[in-house]
Order: structure tokens, then sequence, then C-alpha cells
């Protein structure tokens, strides 16, 4: 099983999506245990959306359709309700 994610940095205004498939440990990289990478310049990060995938394929697949611009426009929606 894959999670799919969205994670927003309020202070930044920023969101990231990815997919794991140990969500725990992966939001752990992303606010304190990661030491490189694009998403520790805008720490913290809160949890804006998940969903859950069967397969590896089908995780990268709807994590691409979130990264298109129709996707980001439902992911900052997903934002707006959640966190204003």
């Amino acid at each position: 099983m894959f999670t799919v994610y969205a994670l927003y940095s309020p202070s930044h205004q920023k969101i990231y999506i990815g997919y794991t498939s140990d969500l725990e440990q992966r939001l752990l990289s992303h606010n304190s245990l990661g030491k490189k990478g694009w998403t520790i310049k805008y720490r913290p990060w809160k949890l804006a959306y998940t969903e859950e995938q069967d397969t590896k394929k089908e995780a990268i697949h709807r994590k691409k359709q979130l990264k298109s611009a129709k996707g980001r426009e439902f992911i900052w929606e997903v934002i707006t309700d959640k966190f204003n």
C-alpha cells in the first residue's frame, strides 16, 4: 500500500506532493530528520491531503495527476477549506 500526500507550508505558502509506503517516517523526514532537499527550506510542513493506492505504479500516476495544473488547483482548494 502506498500513500499519495500533499504537504502545506503555511509560513511560506508552498505545497509539496509526494508518495510513500511509510507516511509517518516520511513526515518526520520532511519536518525534522532530513538534512538536504527542497522541503527543508520551507519547514514546518502540515499534512494537507492523503489518499491510498494499491501499487507503486498507481501512486506515481496519481502523484503526477496532482502535480498538474488541475491537480494543484484541487490541492489548493483542499488547503483553503482545511486551514482557513
